[in-house]
């Protein structure tokens, strides 16, 4: 992946943030009535959790959160979001394997996440990816991989 770059987040990333993460979930905004307000709380997340961001030859074109909560045995996967300009590059899966590694070296053995029910396509990616469903409500999929 030539002009491609990880690094944490900062406070200054907050508007490309926005606009990637409302981006890359504009095509459920119509598909589902009840998706939370997807990019809310960036800067809180940069100060208060793990924010990385993808970009290639300079522009903005993923984001990673991680949420390690005080006390618990694994780290969320909170948002993982590829600008769809931006789409079909392998970055969606270098984000995923960074929080993957990012985890093992803080020494959890194991990552969760959320996604929404009806984010079907997700749903199965995460599954090929090695993920197992451990919850279902009528809008939420719990899925859990272990490192």
């Amino acid at each position: 992946m030539t002009g491609i770059s990880l690094r944490k987040a900062t406070l200054q990333d907050v508007p490309d943030i926005v606009a990637c993460i409302d981006a890359a979930y504009a095509r459920y905004r119509d598909k589902i009535a009840d998706l939370p307000p997807v990019s809310d709380g960036v800067e809180e997340d940069i100060r208060d959790n793990q924010v990385w961001v993808i970009e290639t030859d300079g522009d903005l074109a993923g984001v990673l959160v991680l949420v390690a909560a005080s006390g618990a045995d694994f780290i969320k996967l909170a948002n993982v979001a590829v600008h769809p300009d931006h789409g079909g590059k392998g970055l969606g899966r270098a984000l995923i394997d960074h929080a993957i590694a990012t985890c093992k070296d803080q020494g959890f053995d194991e990552i969760r996440l959320n996604t929404h029910a009806a984010m079907t396509d997700n749903i199965g990616l995460y599954q090929h990816l090695g993920w197992h469903e451990i919850g279902r409500s009528e809008t939420t999929v719990s899925m859990s991989r272990k490192i």
